[in-house]
């Protein structure tokens, strides 16, 4: 008979979250030279508790030992694997204002896999000037650039009167996850994975938070 073939459970979303969090944390220690962490340790240092640790890193092909905890190098190639950082990921940024420019130069981001391979503008002004190592392209080039660089990411950072039609062209053009920056919300097929980032509403709860505290 026929084995029935077993398919893995998704990674609930707030484990994932915390596992970019240990990612960088593990990369952090083996570029101090780090070699063995502890579960306390991480958990620690990024206000966990031991126990959720070592349930987020029981999702990893990958354990740790007995009283010495985690290789901390094995434990970075294990996360990067999981989270698909073990391979450089090609994004395109739309929209060169102070946000999208910041990100194109952002060094960080190519040293962590991903690759800038391409800035777009709508406005005219902004075409042709050079951001970095990258020319601003016009957005009829988008489609292009897209699918002849093979690119898997695209960040939206225009305003968000323009963001679900970037996002459709984006789509339409075959990025497999759209980042977007924008307070709009975006749609997306189904196929198209998308993550927003809401940095006024984060400052807002912060806010929230921090006025609660001063009132106590």
């Amino acid at each position: 008979m026929l084995g029935v073939l077993q398919v893995a459970e998704p990674i609930p979303h707030p484990v994932v979250q915390r596992l970019t969090k240990y990612l960088v944390y593990a990369q952090r220690l083996n570029t101090e030279g780090v070699e063995w962490v502890l579960s306390q340790e991480m958990a620690d240092a990024l206000g966990l508790t031991s126990s959720t640790v070592r349930q987020d890193l029981s999702y990893l092909e990958f354990s740790g030992v007995s009283k010495r905890g985690y290789e901390t190098a094995k434990l970075e190639l294990a996360l990067q694997k999981e989270l698909g950082a073990d391979k450089t990921a090609n994004v395109v940024i739309v929209g060169i204002g102070n946000l999208g420019r910041a990100l194109a130069l952002h060094g960080e981001l190519e040293r962590r896999g991903f690759m800038i391979c391409g800035v777009f503008d709508a406005d005219k002004r902004i075409v042709g000037k050079k951001i970095g190592k990258l020319i601003v392209a016009d957005m009829e080039q988008l489609s292009t650039v897209v699918r002849e660089g093979n690119v898997d990411i695209g960040m939206i950072a225009v305003p968000p009167s323009a963001a679900q039609e970037v996002a459709d062209r984006l789509a339409d053009a075959g990025v497999r996850g759209i980042l977007n920056l924008t307070l709009a919300h975006v749609h997306a097929a189904e196929h198209v994975s998308v993550v927003d980032v809401r940095l006024v509403a984060s400052l807002q709860e912060l806010l929230h938070a921090v006025r609660r505290r001063s009132r106590r």
